[in-house]
């Protein structure tokens, strides 16, 4: 009688590992692959094949292209904590310039996807960028002089293969014991650069996954970011290097006229086209640079791609592609990013599911998505439930078509709290009295608004008076004509002033 009962016990515990491990196969792979300052019109997938992405663009064939995909605020710092969190800038605090200058607390960060993927069985891993700084409260500034990873994101990675801002400046790794990740990035190795070290360390993780648990990958590129010869992998470059790339209609020879006064006197981007994409010559050089960035970049997609096919992953395996913000490159007569031109704050954003199959895949998608809507879609993807930390929306209806659009957003929200004074000033303790002072000197251009199927709207809302700005779209993809005193648009700029109030209340909370 003792042997039959234990006889059944053991029939029931090994039905339970059955499940738990048949459980475990059926949830999906995820790798999130985000770039730097690679703006979204700068590969083949989306309309620029002298960029020569072919490994981007057959990701995108195979799955999904979003067309309307936003950055909720388009600077790497609370862009990268934004799609970790899922919360607006606004709510989560976490940028370079006061009032917003918190470092992401370990409450926040045990919030995002990667720790809720860790507490559900997954195997976590990150390479790249971290691009902030999590510490056990929320603190100022965000930019301290120590980072503490493993102390601080131990809990939670895996494996881990990454630094600020440079894979040769503060560079931390683990698991210690793996001989392979420190000989990628061992000092004074030949035929490497910074994306082919990231590229190999993504397949270093993949190698080390043990069949029988889920991972969840997350691979921030260094590129397609600066343009010295350390940045870019030179054999690379030798396609690009008498190519003349297309120039944009909106781009600007020396200064831009027509931007707001309060842009022209203070913003970074306009010093910066003057002294890197303001004639012909520099534009062409910069963007040969980034040409060859975004190509390594793609190598290392078709790498990884190939590996998850090698390795029997690739039917469960989801991929993700975007960045972390765009960049004008010289449009508008600006360089840099921040500010709510569509070059700045557009996303490329690319989902290819391999459970899915061919005929259900393949197309592109007009919806309106945010990158706040990141983090609770992986983990939809994951079979778990959102937080109600998270602000963003899961996608997962839209991208398997069972989405009721009626439902659906009618605009996505995106903010700018950057200041480049502000930043310069970022150590000093008085920093909220220097704010306020930049604020009454009416220097401030933070501004917040909208971006729906046709109208793009936005404010200054610091400066006294409001300054606005208001695009259609559909007939003014290049943003060339500020509608705002066009009385025939009177009541349109009135409903989208109206959004953007309620939608900024909402990102706050």
């Amino acid at each position: 009688m003792k042997y039959i009962k234990l006889s059944s016990l053991l029939v029931l515990l090994l039905i339970n590992l059955l499940n738990d491990f048949v459980y475990a196969q059926e949830k999906p792979n995820i790798i999130f692959l985000m770039t730097d300052d690679q703006r979204w019109d700068n590969m083949g997938i989306y309309g620029k094949p002298e960029f020569n992405t072919p490994n981007i663009d057959k990701l995108g064939e195979q799955g999904v292209v979003f067309d309307k995909a936003y950055y909720a605020v388009a600077i790497c710092m609370p862009s990268r904590v934004t799609m970790m969190t899922g919360r607006y800038n606004s709510n989560h605090q976490v940028g370079f310039v006061a009032p917003t200058d918190y470092t992401l607390s370990q409450d926040d960060f045990l919030n995002g996807y990667p720790a809720l993927l860790k507490k559900a069985g997954y195997r976590t891993g990150f390479i790249g960028k971290v691009g902030f700084t999590v510490t056990e409260k929320a603190t100022r500034p965000s930019t301290p002089k120590e980072y503490y990873y493993k102390k601080n994101m131990g809990n939670v990675f895996d494996f881990f293969a990454g630094s600020e801002t440079y894979d040769r400046k503060g560079f931390v790794m683990w698991p210690e014991t793996d001989s392979v990740l420190k000989d990628i990035y061992k000092e004074g190795r030949q035929n490497s650069g910074r994306t082919l070290r990231t590229g190999e360390a993504m397949l270093r993780f993949i190698d080390t996954q043990p069949k029988d648990q889920p991972f969840c990958l997350s691979v921030s590129f260094y590129a397609v970011k600066h343009d010295k010869d350390t940045d870019m992998y030179i054999p690379h470059f030798n396609q690009f290097k008498d190519q003349e790339l297309s120039v944009p209609d909106n781009w600007v020879e020396g200064d831009n006229e027509k931007l707001p006064v309060v842009v022209k006197d203070n913003a970074r981007g306009v010093y910066l086209h003057k002294q890197r994409s303001s004639t012909p010559e520099m534009y062409q050089r910069l963007v040969r640079r980034f040409a060859t960035q975004g190509y390594s970049v793609d190598d290392q997609v078709g790498l990884l791609v190939a590996k998850l096919k090698a390795n029997g992953m690739l039917e469960n395996t989801v991929i993700i592609y975007t960045s972390d913000n765009g960049r004008f490159q010289g449009s508008h007569g600006l360089f840099d990013k921040c500010l709510l031109y569509e070059e700045s704050v557009k996303a490329p954003l690319i989902v290819y599911d391999g459970r899915v199959s061919r005929e259900k895949q393949g197309f592109r998608e007009n919806a309106l998505i945010s990158s706040v809507d990141m983090a609770p879609t992986i983990l939809s993807f994951a079979g778990l439930d959102v937080p109600k930390s998270m602000q963003g929306r899961d996608i997962s209806g839209i991208l398997n078509k069972t989405q009721d659009m009626s439902n659906w957003r009618d605009a996505v929200f995106m903010e700018d709290l950057f200041l480049a004074d502000m930043f310069k000033e970022r150590y000093k303790e008085n920093v909220d009295e220097i704010n306020q002072n930049l604020i009454s000197e009416n220097k401030s251009y933070r501004s917040h608004g909208i971006r729906t199927d046709r109208y793009k709207y936005f404010v200054y809302y610091e400066h006294t008076p409001k300054i606005e700005e208001l695009y259609d779209l559909e007939n003014d993809p290049l943003e060339q004509h500020n509608l705002v005193n066009n009385t025939e648009y009177i009541e349109t700029l009135k409903k989208l002033r109206k959004k953007t109030e309620q939608l900024y209340q909402e990102a706050k909370k």
